[in-house]
């Protein structure tokens, strides 16, 4: 099987100005994502629409793919880039997500040999009351029941699997992938924000690997503080 990892990155965000060239410790943050990619030892695709994200990474033995700046969100912008490829798993990686494990990347496309679509989640009990964390609840073969800003599940009792944090990372059958970015939003998307459930809609069954590995995206200058805290701990050492 052919697979690729493929990291969409606009350089206008709408929580951050120009957030792939944040500077986490002194490195532009989509360095950092595609540094990390690239040391899964899989094939990996920048999908941008910007030269100056580009100019980033030109050092690296990254492939560059230039997309429109209207494409609706990062997973058309992944469709996009490889519409005409010959691969046969695609995994999307969040251009806002420095921290990157290459034995998670291997679980999510392991699990493509059954499933269509994986995705990862953490166990986080302080996401629970949070809505810019999405939660998941699965179902008993460990695929997505639901996912929410809500916090589900309501809990009466304390769980040793819940709250699930959903990470923000997904691998597809690239036929599926295309398939997503043609489907009509459908209520839940709408109402949650949340493009997941326009697959959970349209009865494709998401598979869910929990992981212990830390992740955390980049939306605002306190993430950038708890980033830069993180990497410095497992990363740096004291003189």
């Amino acid at each position: 099987m052919k697979r690729v990892l493929v990291i969409p990155s606009r350089l206008n965000s709408a929580r951050m100005a120009e957030k792939p060239l944040v500077n986490i410790l002194g490195k532009p943050l989509i360095r950092w994502v595609v540094e990390g990619c690239l040391k899964t030892n899989q094939r990996v695709i920048l999908a941008t629409d910007s030269e100056k994200i580009a100019n980033l990474v030109r050092d690296l033995p990254v492939e560059v793919k230039f997309t429109p700046s209207d494409l609706p969100s990062g997973s058309d912008r992944v469709a996009f880039a490889v519409a005409e490829e010959e691969v046969d798993f695609v995994i999307n990686y969040q251009g806002d997500e420095p921290f990157v494990y290459e034995e998670d990347i291997a679980k999510l496309f392991q699990a493509l040999e059954e499933y269509p679509v994986a995705t990862l989640a953490v166990k986080d009990p302080e996401a629970y009351h949070d809505p810019n964390s999405v939660k998941v609840v699965l179902k008993r073969d460990g695929t997505a029941l639901y996912f929410s800003r809500s916090a589900i599940p309501y809990m009466r009792e304390l769980s040793h699997t819940y709250p699930l944090k959903h990470v923000g990372i997904y691998a597809f059958r690239k036929e599926v992938l295309m398939d997503f970015t043609r489907m009509n939003k459908g209520e839940l998307e709408r109402l949650e924000s949340l493009e997941q459930l326009r697959l959970l809609e349209k009865g494709y069954p998401i598979k869910v690997i929990i992981t212990d590995n830390y992740y955390h995206g980049v939306d605002t200058q306190e993430d950038v503080k708890l980033v830069e805290k993180e990497i410095s701990a497992r990363f740096f050492t004291k003189a």
